[in-house]
């Protein structure tokens, strides 16, 4: 089976690699070169199932507890299997009761346990919210890698349109090209930007909760430090905006003081396609499989998402062989 995937994002690449273990002839194309636009780039890297639950449908924990196991199969050795760490300002000690509630897979620690698992917080914080069986990778590595891997066996790279007509299969992943053209489809904006410190140093990524502002700040190795979590409904795809900046910042500093002379090495901002409901779908076009709507699950949910459509393939090529037979 001859199959062209559209999209050389997370979408994409682990399809890819779900179509090459059954045996599937794998073409990718992506017009951008070195995942300019993929906004997978641009993400935290989280694989936080208990974490997103507390915001998420219960199918984002169901579908996704089990993605550090399967990221690890995929690329052995590019999981943290940290955990993650909630906290908030003494003052919000509320948000940490409110953010427990809505989830799971939690104990609650203490001043002294926070400066255990991060000694550079030592002090900072009271108490706050561990997920041990959760993990992190770094998206821009991880991609690269998983990139040369698929090269290394056989996958067809091309920077430009192919043509649909040579291929039994079109899987397309192009995500937010489709806004404005499929149903229900929206953007949602997100920004980051990237700290250099060697004043910090964090083993996991650490989220400081906020009635107004929530951040999340991941390690990335070598003093450089990934720092997130605007969700912007809007599909305008210009340059960080100064509000969302010194937000993103003032909440670093809030997290520990030496992020104030941090240099910004990084500024960034992508469109994230999502459904209504945020979750992603796999559906089918005639012989195109489309999969949509990761929001910002990309790297949670799209090696679960990348089975669901192989299976969905293959089941039909099947069928269609039985069809045949009779």
């Amino acid at each position: 089976m001859r199959v062209l995937v559209k999209g050389a994002g997370v979408a994409g690449l682990t399809v890819a690699h779900e179509l090459m273990r059954h045996g599937a002839e794998v073409t990718i194309s992506d017009p951008s070169r070195n995942f300019g636009r993929a906004a997978s780039w641009l993400a935290g890297g989280m694989l936080a199932p208990w974490c997103e639950r507390e915001s998420a449908d219960a199918v984002v924990l169901e579908r996704g507890r089990d993605a550090a196991e399967r990221w690890e199969a995929i690329l052995p050795g590019k999981v943290v299997c940290n955990g993650t760490l909630v906290v908030a300002p003494n003052r919000d000690q509320n948000e940490l009761k409110r953010f427990a509630s809505r989830t799971t897979g939690y104990r609650w620690v203490d001043e002294g346990e926070i400066a255990a698992l991060e000694p550079s917080l030592a002090g900072r914080f009271r108490h706050g919210l561990f997920f041990p069986q959760e993990a992190h990778l770094d998206p821009r590595k991880v991609l690269q890698s998983l990139k040369d891997d698929l090269s290394a066996q056989g996958v067809i790279f091309i920077d430009e349109l192919a043509d649909d007509g040579g291929f039994s299969e079109i899987v397309d992943c192009t995500g937010g090209a489709h806004i404005g053209h499929m149903r229900d489809l929206r953007g949602v904006r997100g920004e980051m930007l990237y700290l250099q410190s060697e004043e910090v140093l964090l083993s996991r990524p650490v989220r400081l909760l906020h009635p107004r502002f929530p951040v999340y700040i991941v390690p990335r190795g070598k003093g450089l430090f990934m720092v997130g979590a605007t969700m912007i409904e809007t599909d305008f795809k210009g340059p960080i905006t100064a509000r969302s900046l010194m937000e993103l910042l003032n909440a670093a500093y809030a997290l520990h003081p030496a992020f104030a002379e941090a240099a910004v090495v990084e500024t960034g901002a992508g469109i994230r396609p999502a459904f209504p409901d945020n979750l992603p779908r796999v559906t089918r076009q005639g012989k195109t499989t489309l999969i949509n709507g990761l929001y910002r699950h990309g790297f949670l949910l799209a090696p679960a998402m990348a089975e669901e459509a192989a299976d969905l393939i293959f089941s039909r090529h099947t069928s269609d062989r039985s069809r045949q037979c009779a």
